[in-house]
């Protein structure tokens, strides 16, 4: 199985990038969470597109065009 984040560094990363914002105990496992529903997203979006062009194989330009699908979602 894959290696987990360590959490101080993905704080870290937080603060280095918002170092006026006051963070919650539990900010970077909402933010891991939300990275792993958005992967989850693009994974299954990308599986359509392959299945709409009838293909068998997982290229780079379904998941461009999930990534943009994706993209609009996460946005809001």
């Amino acid at each position: 199985m894959a290696r987990l984040y360590s959490r101080s560094t993905v704080k870290k990363i937080i603060k280095a990038h918002n170092p006026r914002s006051s963070l919650s105990k539990s900010v970077d496992v909402m933010i891991y969470l939300d990275y792993l529903l958005f992967l989850q997203r693009l994974a299954r979006e990308a599986d359509a597109e392959v299945m709409q062009t009838k293909g068998k194989l997982m290229q780079s330009h379904h998941l461009q065009k999930a990534v943009e699908q994706t993209l609009q979602q996460f946005r809001g």
